[in-house]
């Protein structure tokens, strides 16, 4: 891993990564907890990817354990520009 141009003999290991474009952190826990966010943020800006999503198997319904974290995002309404559907 290279960071700040330094080369560190340490790496890190994304739990999946679906079409080189979103990371997936995939956890067993009783909660989502903050800290889980932070993990997958730092995954997200270290692989230079804008798109993670955490997912909890540990949650009897779905919606519950699944979170998606987007970085570097940018409002197309707030910028004046209409999304395309």
């Amino acid at each position: 891993m290279v960071y700040k141009g330094i080369k560190l003999d340490c790496g890190f290991r994304m739990d999946v990564v679906v079409e080189d474009s979103i990371i997936l952190e995939l956890k067993t826990v009783e909660h989502l907890l903050p800290i889980h966010s932070a993990q997958l943020l730092t995954d997200l800006k270290l692989s230079g990817k804008k798109v993670g999503l955490l997912m909890n198997f540990n949650e009897p319904v779905w919606r519950r354990g699944l979170k998606r974290l987007v970085v570097n995002y940018e409002d197309p309404q707030r910028l004046g520009v209409s999304a395309v559907k």
